[in-house]
């Protein structure tokens, strides 16, 4: 018991290190610039896209908007946990990174990236409703649901968040605290620790399969049931403005969940590679880029929200 103490004393005092993205000197600043401009391109869009949302009230009544909405803010959160740590890595390689600030950081980047899997359950159901129950839609998707099915992918992540940090952060890390990527993930953190963590990888490998592939499966039950709708649909030029309303859905998504899936529902105790860092700024930095054009700035009535509201200016 006092050695377990020693140890948990220890790990709680030292700093962890951050090798980051590269090793390469020389393609070092060239990178730090790249994902700086995309870092501000992602806030800026999610911004607009917030903005244009809230400031006219026939987007911001209609569920898609209002999902849209909750997604753009949560894409400005969710970049904003690991891109800082990307840029300082970037400058300053290696980085040093305290115990307390690196579980702050995997806790944030926890809750965000369960929200986000709940919420694109959340927008696949009310695409659902909105081509397969249409007579049914203003009831299913009332207020009152829609505020609930955004609270509850909230809370989701939140509580997810507290478990798998709970269990990673009660082990003990013996040293050198060397994580080989850019912030504080699962895996990396696991493979540092030097006590028995059987429980650990158990808890997170469940909790990972419950949120990942569980708001996966309502997803994909939501799209194959639009799809059937779609097949059956008399006219040619409904089915295509249906399809192309959640084709842009689909092409985020399974982007999004391929990669995650990947990451973080298998064993835990997987050495980091290269190729894990590059899948990580695919679903960190690529989807959240990709998201406000594909769901909301090709969406022909954003294009007439923003032409109004670019004329006003």
């Amino acid at each position: 018991m006092e050695r377990s103490l020693q140890l948990a004393n220890r790990s709680t005092d030292q700093d962890f290190i951050l090798l980051g993205l590269s090793a390469r000197k020389d393609i070092r600043d060239g990178l730090f610039v790249i994902f700086l401009v995309l870092y501000l391109l992602i806030l800026l869009e999610n911004m607009l896209v917030i903005y244009l949302i809230c400031s006219h009230h026939e987007l911001l009544h209609k569920p898609m908007y209002f999902f849209l909405g909750n997604l753009s803010c949560l894409e400005m959160c969710y970049v904003s946990v690991t891109m800082p740590s990307l840029l300082m890595s970037l400058r300053s390689s290696p980085c040093h990174v305290s115990f307390t600030s690196c579980m702050a950081q995997l806790f944030l980047f926890i809750s965000f990236i369960g929200t986000k899997c709940t919420l694109l359950a959340s927008m696949a159901y009310d695409r659902y409703v909105a081509i397969c129950r249409p007579l049914h839609y203003p009831l299913l998707m009332r207020p009152q649901v829609c505020r609930g099915l955004a609270l509850s992918s909230w809370v989701g992540g939140l509580l997810v968040s507290v478990i798998k940090t709970t269990c990673i952060a009660s082990l003990s890390y013996c040293g050198p605290n060397v994580l080989n990527h850019f912030f504080c993930d699962v895996s990396p953190l696991l493979n540092l620790s030097c006590t028995h963590m059987a429980l650990t990888e158990l808890a997170d490998f469940i909790s990972a399969i419950v949120i990942f592939c569980g708001s996966l499966l309502v997803a994909l039950a939501s799209y194959v049931a639009i799809s059937r709708v779609l097949i059956r649909m008399p006219s040619a030029a409904a089915s295509h403005k249906a399809f192309s309303t959640c084709a842009s859905h689909l092409l985020v998504m399974g982007i999004f969940y391929s990669v995650v899936i990947f990451m973080y529902s298998r064993p835990r105790h997987i050495k980091s590679t290269d190729l894990n860092k590059v899948l990580s700024v695919i679903y960190t930095v690529a989807t959240p880029m990709c998201s406000p054009i594909l769901y909301c700035l090709r969406n022909r009535e954003v294009h007439a929200v923003l032409k109004k509201t670019l004329h006003l200016c």
